[in-house]
Order: structure tokens, then sequence, then C-alpha cells
């Protein structure tokens, strides 16, 4: 029981206060993974519970495998035995067992965003509608939206409300699409993330038996963020709590910042409602950060009306002001922020990874980045695309959930053809067509494909067939690893991926053996009991963006939105373009409820500090590829001005060295207006050692640099005429139509 001995009073009485509805109100800082960790651990040792009757809800798969390891190293190994995770992946296991009550098979694929939108897509295509108008991303959030408040496609499609929508948006199809896209899931065996929740809410809703066989399993329910919770995600923890009532929830409302997510800050606000004996324990006291810090941030969220009052804390020491810097563009903004790591390591002896550079949007970075690598300063991006999004990594997981699931079109139409097998898009609509017509299973039309289909391309589909049965032998009979290594290499994939000798080739081979690699460590991890290729698929759809990264070096500065780096925390953060229109966001000033989010989500940034903080703006950026002039955002100004200090270090001179350990600051910059600094259209200049990239490769969404137009991203790829080309837009210049045989394009990692 020595840790009970640690924790401060409202800390001790969170723990031991185990029956019962209980809300922990946790500020920034204040240790509530520990307060977490430590009920837990109370629960089994002190209270006799069996670890299989608490279930602990996550956001992330990092943050409950940190906590399992800690309740393990107080309790014992007795703490795997815990039904600990994200929502989705519990719930999901749970899914696995019931989904024949629900008309799904027990191993039903899990689509991800990029699957949902490729259906959307070819069902916008098939419906011969406008693809500008219901665009698969626009599509894709509404039918999120609505699943996440648990309106079915029939409930929408019989809401007034919800058409009249539609027709004054100029997309009354929506409907129709929501509910081709419903059955199409279905039909393929197949849920998207929102099913996931939203079917385990009609499993417990349409089958009472099965409720209360999880009622009595699950005695004590926890849910950690609880203020990032969704309509369906709270109505799914108070089904299960129904009956002991036995629910403790742990979150902060000013940390609510995932709202176009579907998370519903209420949740929270009004959680007494629905228990009127509820017990609240506010954990004020904040462990991270200096005083200076922990009483800005309050100065700033108090301004908002929606919240739970409570007075964060700190007994630390009372630390740097704030620091603000101004710069005159985005690029002096990137060479300040630069220069200031740099002397920040230099003076206090910082590794990398203790800084952190925030920003609102991704396109943000473009300018910081140059500036770091001027400087020679590493570097990581958060949130770019994971090693589970790459085009060569989805191909070989299509070849393998389409073995373990034959119904699965998504998977089926990115592997058919790939390797080439001379099966056409064309044949491959006859198929989906003669399907559907027929009422038939996909697997049955290929199984049959004479019947269906004549010619060349009938006898590749019986090979590609063929080749499938093969696999689904392998994925009965042998672990993952076996399984995955045969796939890879009888697919075609490999022997492709090895034939690309250009240096993108070779990544993507590369790439390839380290998904191998990650099922070797699957099965051999100890820890997993189900070996098979299935679970190890389910693991990996499963994982979010925090878990995803890969990187083995990780002294690095961090570059992230804010709303990647929630529940994170650096000595140095950088909270860049303080600017109208950028931080708030233009988009959210239309309600004081958006304007508040914004406030939280500022909140959330300053609280990430532990140490220092600095704050920068420009007075000129470039936007849509035309320069702005900017002001202030009103942020700065809510911030209690005995906290912070406006420091006119100004611009960085070149006398950088290229070992970057020589530097030179000017003070007192010159109040100079956007127009004088900026005379021309762009103030990219090509580096010294500019090399193009072989282009064979390229592909839509790559980010890319042109010797005169600098750094824009790939929109589209056109294969149709003599000469390929590709459409980039440019940060400076806009969009251009290239050819590629004749333009210079060096290609840059994501």
């Amino acid at each position: 029981m020595d840790y009970l001995d640690s924790l401060n009073e409202p800390q001790r009485e969170g723990v031991v206060n185990t029956e019962g509805p209980t809300m922990l109100i946790a500020g920034a800082g204040s240790g509530k993974t520990r307060v977490l960790t430590f009920r837990i651990a109370y629960l089994i040792q002190q209270k006799g519970v069996d670890p299989f009757n608490i279930l602990a809800l996550t956001f992330t798969n990092k943050a409950a495998k940190e906590m399992r390891d800690r309740i393990e190293s107080v309790v014992g190994s007795d703490a795997r035995n815990l039904w600990m995770g994200t929502f989705h992946s519990v719930f999901a296991r749970i899914l696995r067992s019931e989904a024949d009550k629900i008309g799904y098979p027990s191993n039903f694929t899990i689509y991800d965003a990029d699957d949902s939108k490729s259906l959307i897509k070819t069902i916008v295509k098939e419906l011969n509608l406008d693809d500008k108008v219901y665009k698969a991303n626009v599509v894709f959030n509404r039918i999120s939206g609505a699943k996440n408040r648990l309106i079915s496609w029939r409930e929408y499609n019989n809401n007034p409300i919800y058409l009249a929508d539609d027709e004054s948006n100029m997309k009354p199809e929506l409907g129709k699409i929501y509910q081709i896209y419903c059955q199409r899931c279905f039909k393929a065996g197949a849920m998207d993330f929102d099913d996931l929740l939203f079917n385990t809410n009609v499993l417990f809703k349409e089958h009472t038996d099965v409720l209360n066989k999880y009622q009595q399993r699950f005695q004590y329910v926890m849910v950690d963020e609880f203020q990032d919770t969704n309509i369906s995600q709270y109505l799914i923890t108070k089904r299960l709590a129904a009956v002991r009532q036995n629910i403790c929830v742990v979150g902060d409302d000013a940390q609510s910042i995932y709202a176009f997510r579907g998370a519903d800050i209420q949740n929270i606000l009004n959680f007494e409602k629905d228990y009127p004996d509820l017990r609240i324990i506010k954990l004020e006291q904040n462990y991270r950060s200096t005083q200076t810090i922990v009483k800005a941030a309050n100065s700033v969220i108090f301004k908002n009306k929606a919240q739970l009052k409570k007075n964060v804390w700190t007994d630390n020491v009372e630390g740097n002001l704030i620091e603000l810097l101004r710069a005159n563009s985005d690029n002096e903004e990137g060479k300040l922020v630069a220069s200031s790591i740099f002397e920040e390591k230099m003076q206090h002896q910082l590794k990398n990874s203790d800084v952190a550079i925030l920003y609102r949007t991704n396109s943000q970075s473009r300018a910081i980045e140059e500036a770091l690598r001027r400087m020679n300063i590493k570097y990581k991006i958060v949130g770019g695309l994971s090693f589970y999004a790459r085009k060569e990594i989805k191909d070989l997981m299509a070849y393998m959930r389409y073995a373990l699931n034959t119904n699965d079109e998504q998977s089926l139409r990115r592997i058919i053809n790939y390797p080439k097998r001379g099966i056409g898009g064309t044949s491959i609509d006859k198929i989906v067509v003669a399907a559907n017509d027929q009422g038939l299973d996909l697997w049955v039309v290929l199984e049959n494909i004479s019947s269906f289909l004549p010619g060349r391309a009938a006898n590749a589909i019986e090979d590609f067939v063929n080749l499938i049965k093969s696999f689904q032998i392998d994925i009965e009979k042998k672990d993952a690893y076996t399984a995955a290594n045969e796939i890879a290499k009888r697919s075609g994939l490999m022997k492709d991926l090895y034939e690309d000798k250009t240096v993108e080739g070779l990544n993507r081979y590369e790439n390839v053996q380290e998904l191998l690699n990650a099922v070797k460590e699957f099965v051999d991890d100890p820890e997993k009991e189900d070996k098979s290729l299935g679970s190890f698929l389910q693991e990996v759809a499963l994982l979010t963006g925090v878990d995803n990264d890969k990187d083995e070096d990780n002294d690095k500065v961090t570059l992230m939105t804010i709303h990647m780096a929630k529940g994170l925390e650096f000595k140095n953060v950088y909270i860049v373009g303080m600017e109208e229109d950028l931080f708030p966001s233009q988009m959210m000033l239309s309600s004081r409820a958006d304007l508040e989010e914004e406030r939280r989500l500022f909140y959330v940034a300053i609280t990430r500090a532990e140490t220092k903080l600095f704050l920068t703006y420009a007075l000129s950026r470039y936007r849509f590829g035309r320069l702005k002039n900017c002001e202030p955002s009103r942020f700065i100004d809510e911030i209690d001005p005995n906290y912070i200090k406006v420091n006119e270090r100004a611009k960085v001179t070149e006398s950088v060295n290229t070992a970057g350990y020589a530097k030179s600051f000017v003070s007192g910059m010159k109040k100079t207006t956007a127009s004088q600094v900026v005379k021309s259209k762009s103030n990219y200049k090509p580096p010294a050692d500019f090399q193009p990239s072989d282009t064979s490769g390229l592909e839509k969404g790559m980010k890319v640099e042109h010797p005169k137009f600098g750094y824009g991203m790939v929109e589209a790829i056109d294969e149709s005429g003599a000469n390929r080309k590709a459409k980039v837009n440019f940060d400076d210049f806009g969009e251009k139509t290239l050819l590629l045989s004749f333009a210079k394009l060096k290609i840059h990692p994501n």
C-alpha cells in the first residue's frame, strides 16, 4: 500500500472511493493516469476484484499499454487479465464474439478511412453523380457524424430535417449514398470504425441477454479522457454500468477539443444529471508546469462560459515569462523559431526531443521545416503519413484481408490486378454488377467466372481464385508470420517491388520487409494468445495515430498539430501562427461554442509546456497561394499580461555555418510592413545541391520541390496522354500542370 502514501489528498480520495458513480475532474498535469492506475490496483489488491471484471477504456493503445504496465508493476501478472484498451479495440473484441447476433461473420473486415472513402467514390460513380459535389471526404464525414449520433440510414432517410438540409446544401442524394454504403459494407462483411461503436449499441439494445452478460462481467467501468467521448461511446458505457452503477469517468472539460470528430462536451458537463448521487473529485494540483505557465493557462480558460469550475495550481517554481516573438513573414517566423531552439539548446543543454513546435494546421510546417534543416536541427512530424497508410503496406494487407474475408470488395479491387494480371477495371465492374444483379457474393461469381465473363480475363481470374484459396490454406494451418510471408512472395508483390531499382522502389521494398518484421514480433510476443493472421490484422486496424510512430531515432524536435499534442508534454514548447483567422481558425468564429472550443485548444497547447513557452506570429503569411497581411490572435490578449513578455528578438542573419554551430541575432527588429518584406511573389530559392528525383513512381499526395515554384503537393496524376502529367498545388504559386518528362521535381518524404 506504499503507493497510497505518494498521493495527495484528492488523488487518494479518487483511488479508495471505488463504489458508485464517480467523476474525477483532472486538470492538466494533475496525475490522472497515476490515479486511474492505482484505483485499478486498489480494486484488485484491497477489494479482491477479479481483473476479468474490470473494464478500463482509453483513447489510444499506447495509453492503455502504459497504464497496464504500471498496474502490472504494482499487482503482478494479474494485470494482463484486465479488459483494457481503446473503445474500438474492446468493442471489436466483443463484436467478434457476438457478430452472428447482428448478421456479421466473426472475421469481419475493419475498414479504415481510405477504404470507406474508396467505397464512397465507387458508389458516387455508379449513381452517375458529380464527384466534385459529392466529394468522398464530405460524404464520409456526413455518414460518420450520423453514426456517432446513432442515426441509422433508415432513420436518416425518414427524417425530413436531414433530407431538407441535404437539399439546401445541393447534395440531395446523400441519404441514398448512406443507405448503399451501409448495405455494401454489410454485404462485404465489413465494419468501419464508426460501425464498431454503432453496432455495439445495436447489439446491446436488441439483445438484452448479451447486454446482461457483459453487465455481469464488468462490475467496474472506468473511462479515461471522458470529455472526448461521443454520444455512442457514452451510451455504451452507461448501459454496461447500469446494474451496479460502479462507473468512474476521468476528464477535463477544459481539454475537450474533438467536436469535429463527434466528441460531445455535454457528456462531461451534464454527467451529474444522469447520476444524481455522483461523487465529484477535483484534481487541481499541476505537477508538470511552472507557476507562470499554469497561471497563464488559467487566465485564458476562465473566459469560457461553458465549463466545470476548478482552480489549477502548482507548487513548482515560478519560471520564465512566456516569450512572444513577432516575425515579418512566415519564412522569418521559421528562422526565429529555429534560432531560438538552437540558442536554448546551447544555453540549457536541451535535447532535440525536449522541444515541440505546435501549429493549428499541417500546412504551417513547411517554413518551419526549411529553417530547421538549414540549422541542421533534426525533427520529426507526428501525424503525417503513417507506416500503415503507405501504398505498398496497404497492398499487402489487402491480400491478407481478402484471403480472410472474400466478400471484401475494397480489398478485391485493390489486389485483383496488382501485380498486373490482365484483369482490367471494366472486368472488375462487370463482376460487381453480376454479383449485385444475381444477389450473389463476389466470391461465388469469381469461383464460377466462366459463367459470367468469357475470354482471357476469365482465365486470369481463375488463377487469382486458386491463389487466394492457397492463401486460405496457409492462414488456417500456419501462424501469422509464415502465412504473411507466403502471401508476400506468392502474390508477386515482393518481386514487383524488388525489381524497381529506384530509391523509392527500394524504400517500398524495405517497408514491406518491415511489415513482415512486425508480424514476426506479433507472433513472438508471449502475451499474444491468438497468433493468427486475423488477430494481427485487427490489432493493426485499431492502431491510432500516436501508436504508429515507428521512428527509432527519438532525439528530434517534434512538429505536430495541437490536436495531435494532447496528452503529451515537453520542456520547451513553441506555439506558432498565433494570428486571427489562423488561430482561432476562421471556420470557428461563427458561434460561441466554436470559439470556446478554439480557446480550449489554446489551453491544451499552453499546458503541454513544462519549463518554457514561446508564442510566435507573423505580420504576413502565404495562404492558399496568396500573400495575406495578418493580425495577432485575440488569444494573445487573453493571457494575463503579468505572465508574458514581448521579445523583439529579431531577424536571424545568414551567418550560420553548415555544421550549425555558429549563430547570430540582430536585436531591435524593425517594424517593417508586409509589403516591404516581400518584394516578389515567392521567397523560395532552390538549394545549391538541388537534385531532381526519378518521378516514375510519383503518386497523388506526395510532397515535391520544384527549382522555380518551390514546395507543393501532388493533387493528381494524368496517365491518359502520350506524356504523363502531374497537377501540383504549389505553396507560393498555386496549381500547375507539369509534363513529368520535362519537369524537374524532387520528391520529399510526407
